[in-house]
């Protein structure tokens, strides 16, 4: 596992379209192991997804900057082991979602993040269809980058 020091400033430049400010005093590290995964003060708070910076889950449970899409308890189990998300689990979705997009999904009785996932439709899409696959799911609660 290679592990490199990085300046808070370079942070900020990468996490800026998330509304996130890294502070100067916050010890920032790449960890690059299986996954390229940005720490800040040792807890994993962003990885690379091809050439995009994502937020991890830990750093959703406590700072929802994506946009969400709530899915039904009964669709909780597949989510978590790591399913993509059909159109009948979902009971909310946000305003304004564009194909491509990083999104968070979280369920519908404690509006925790379960995963995060891209669009593969945009909001209005989803809302009208009916079946079918409209998040994949590239990371979730009890993966490889949950357990950095």
């Amino acid at each position: 596992m290679k592990q490199t020091q990085l300046r808070s400033k370079d942070v900020n430049k990468v996490v800026e379209r998330f509304g996130v400010k890294v502070g100067k005093k916050d010890a920032c590290r790449l960890v690059e192991d299986e996954y390229k995964v940005i720490t800040v003060n040792g807890k994993p708070s962003f990885f690379y997804y091809e050439d995009s910076v994502v937020p991890t889950l830990q750093f959703l449970q406590s700072d929802l900057v994506l946009k969400k899409i709530t899915v039904d308890m009964g669709a909780i189990k597949f989510v978590v082991n790591g399913a993509d998300i059909m159109r009948p689990g979902i009971v909310a979705i946000e305003d304004g979602i564009a194909k491509d997009d990083f999104i968070v999904v979280i369920d519908e009785q404690n509006g925790k993040a379960l995963a995060v996932g891209i669009a593969l439709l945009g909001t209005e899409e989803i809302r009208s269809s009916t079946s079918g696959k409209v998040i994949r799911n590239i990371h979730y609660v009890g993966d490889d980058i949950w357990k950095q």
